[in-house]
């Protein structure tokens, strides 16, 4: 009985140190990529919605949460299953200088399901609602999958938009850490879900995808983000207009999913210098 606590006990002492080294490694890497702390202070009022409503699309009826009314409108973009809910409290932040629309993307929230899709279709979604709703380019902030589609639509509509904020996107399957992918498989041998297949099958942003992009663009990522650094860099890297910022500490949601205020304190200033 001593034996097999003793081994027990080695192996987890094993397991965190080899943590403690990963963790390490991880650090000294993202530390050469403006690598920075989100320290919230002086967050301005949280302003409510002034409109709820949906929109006419092509291939769907999208749902969308309009905040504030400010000249330069933003557009904020929710991570895979999310809803407006997702990016909330940064547009209730961001509200108070611009106008907000958190949208739902196609087959998630409160948009209708077409029964397909893509980050390239929900690209088009969203260059479909900037024609429709706006009268000015607006800048582009999205999440997960969010940041994907934003960075689809940088590519293929390149002059819709003004500016670009990417954050927690992946630019292959392939990239994903291994514990990722695997729960991903997992969930979907238990209730299939063609988002996670999304997850699983796209994007592809090939060098020259990426190169086509000449907005204003920001890479961000998480210091313990679901694909490594690496992979934030290649985007970064490709796309001749970006910058990058690494939030230390930090996991693919911790900053910016309905936590409005750390994103907000980078958002704001960027999005300020673009106007």
């Amino acid at each position: 009985m001593k034996r097999v606590l003793l081994i027990g006990l080695l192996t987890l002492v094993i397991i965190a140190i080899l943590i403690a080294i990963n963790v390490g490694l991880i650090h000294m890497r993202s530390k050469k990529y403006n690598l920075i702390s989100l320290r919230p202070s002086n967050i301005p009022q949280k302003q409510e919605a002034v409109e709820d409503d949906h929109v006419q699309l092509t291939d769907i009826k999208m749902h969308y949460v309009k905040y504030g009314s400010g000249e330069q409108p933003i557009i904020l973009i929710h991570g895979n299953g999310g809803s407006c809910d997702s990016l909330k409290e940064l547009a209730q932040y961001l509200a108070n200088d611009y106008s907000v629309y958190c949208l739902d993307s196609r087959c998630q929230g409160k948009s209708s399901d077409p029964g397909v899709i893509t980050y390239d279709l929900m690209s088009k979604d969203v260059y479909e609602f900037i024609s429709l709703k706006l009268s000015v380019k607006p800048f582009v902030l999205g999440h997960s999958d969010g940041g994907i589609v934003a960075l689809s639509l940088a590519s293929n509509y390149p002059d819709s938009i003004k500016a670009v904020m990417s954050c927690g996107a992946n630019s292959h399957p392939s990239k994903f850490k291994f514990y990722f992918t695997w729960g991903v498989k997992i969930m979907n041998k238990i209730r299939y879900d063609k988002l996670n297949d999304l997850m699983l099958e796209l994007p592809n942003f090939t060098p020259e995808f990426l190169a086509k992009i000449k907005v204003p663009t920001y890479i961000v990522a998480a210091e313990f983000d679901i694909m490594p650094l690496s992979d934030s860099v290649y985007i970064h890297k490709n796309i001749e207009s970006s910058k990058i910022a690494i939030i230390k500490w930090a996991t693919h949601s911790s900053y910016i999913s309905k936590n409005g205020s750390k994103i907000y304190m980078l958002a704001k200033p960027w999005f300020d210098e673009n106007i």
